[in-house]
């Protein structure tokens, strides 16, 4: 019986296959483009493959596409039923129960059981590589975080797979707070691996949660033929370098980024990609910045994939792209498909959850928002504001509702306390991040404090202009 490069039993797998195994996971953890090939070359090696056939469901669901996930499932039932699963190793079936659960629709289910595979053998690189994914699409910070931290030190640190594993640590980390020791973790990865564009993403994080977008510029400039081509990671990075101009008060620059590398004629309609261009423009709205056709092509883009309910949190970017284009009328039918989805889905399904309790509010508060029905907004994201990484993402991304909270309240006229209690909140966690203080300097011109509305404005052009010089 074949073995991986750890131990583990690959059975069915021969001497070839075993070699692309190596080479698909080697691209898995380092987001490359040839993974697909390298996974379909071991299939084609050996099609009775467990871990072959394993590995083709997981990166059939790893994209967030309900259409490559039909097609997954469609492969793996028919090798579910020409195989005999006792003849698998116990390792195997963990992983094809893990599969499985996952394309019947509950993602958290196979997220546990790849947490108990992990724990018997926590140098199963794949186990932890996509039970990671699942933690971030859940928005589960914790085990995000403790799934890598659990399975660290049973890792020589001298394993080439154990720079990726410090990559996907840092990520967990910064979810859950801890941006010192992520920054630390995160650049030991890239030390070890300077290609490794999830340890660099980390790194990000890391400035973006606290304000150091200065520096987060120098370090993307610094780096720039690491992470911007190459790999599947290069849009969301070129997401988070708009994020920091857009931080600097440098409106064109951050339109260059969406044109050139987010969202422009040669973009393909992914719906990872199309997310953040989604994310990126909701924010310049939020700001009151008129971005011209780019609503409209990028409503196209969402609208021809005819996506069913799949996974909300790109719903809700897809009604962001709807709204920002004024095409509220096909916001609302996707809200209506939806809540006819839910009363004949499984509550098993995860997305089911996910859809009913985050999704379609914050997708009801984006179209009330559109409508300057501030009010309804307060309504709608106000009970949720707590919970909103139920349905996945990082904190990075799930910042354009919590802004679209911030600015209702403020613009409604009615909710002068909530307002000044969420500002306050995210000033004393971020106090460097022009948004917050121009905001505050908003809500002080509304309650007529010149005062502190001049302090505050003060202190946004100050933090922006480091920003700027950054930028150069």
């Amino acid at each position: 019986m074949e073995m991986d490069r750890h131990g583990h039993a690959m059975s069915g797998t021969g001497d070839e296959a075993a070699r692309h195994y190596e080479r698909a996971l080697d691209a898995l953890l380092f987001f490359r483009g040839e993974v697909a090939d390298e996974a379909q070359a071991m299939a084609a090696a050996a099609p009775r493959s467990a871990m072959a056939q394993v590995f083709g469901a997981y990166l059939g669901l790893l994209g967030t596409e309900e259409k490559e996930a039909a097609a997954a499932r469609k492969s793996f039932s028919a090798f579910l039923g020409a195989v005999d699963l006792a003849g698998l190793s116990p390792r195997e079936r963990m992983h094809a129960a893990a599969a499985d659960a996952w394309l019947d629709g509950d993602m958290f289910r196979a997220g546990e059981i790849l947490g108990e595979l992990s724990c018997e053998h926590p140098r199963d690189a794949l186990a932890l590589a996509v039970g990671h994914q699942i933690d971030f699409f859940s928005g589960d910070a914790q085990r995000l975080r403790d799934r890598i931290g659990g399975a660290l030190t049973s890792w020589d640190a001298d394993d080439p797979h154990f720079g990726p594993l410090l990559g996907m640590y840092a990520f967990g980390l910064e979810e859950s707070g801890h941006y010192s020791h992520a920054e630390e973790t995160g650049l030991r990865a890239v030390e070890r691996h300077p290609r490794d564009v999830w340890g660099i993403h980390a790194v990000v994080h890391t400035y973006e949660m606290r304000g150091r977008f200065a520096d987060g510029i120098r370090y993307m400039d610094a780096r720039t033929a690491d992470w911007a081509d190459g790999n599947f990671l290069s849009v969301h990075n070129s997401w988070h370098y708009a994020l920091y101009a857009l931080e600097s008060g440098s409106i064109e620059r951050v339109l260059a980024v969406y044109d050139n590398t987010l969202h422009n004629e040669s973009s393909h309609a992914i719906a990872m990609e199309l997310l953040d261009a989604s994310a990126l423009l909701w924010r310049l709205l939020l700001a009151g910045v008129d971005v011209g056709p780019r609503w409209a092509t990028l409503a196209d883009a969402w609208a021809g994939r005819e996506d069913g309910a799949y996974y909300a949190f790109n719903d809700v970017h897809a009604v962001m792209a709807y709204a920002g284009a004024g095409r509220i009328a096909d916001a609302e039918q996707l809200v209506k498909d939806r809540e006819l989805w839910l009363a004949r889905t499984d509550p098993a399904v995860s997305n089911q959850a996910m859809t009913r309790e985050i999704g379609l509010p914050v997708c009801q508060a984006l179209i009330a928002h559109r409508r300057e029905q501030y009010t309804r907004v307060v309504e709608l994201l106000a009970p949720i504001r707590y919970r909103l990484n139920f349905f996945g993402g990082s904190h990075a991304q799930r910042d354009a509702i919590q802004r679209t909270l911030v600015e209702a309240a403020i613009r409604s006229g009615r909710h002068d306390d909530l307002a000044r209690t969420l500002l306050s909140e995210r000033i004393s966690l971020r106090p460097i991040c022009p948004y917050n203080w121009q905001a505050r300097a908003r809500l002080a011109d509304r309650l007529g404090d010149p005062g502190q509305a001049v302090a505050a404005r003060t202190r946004a052009e100050q933090q922006a202009a480091a920003g700027a010089a950054a930028l150069g």
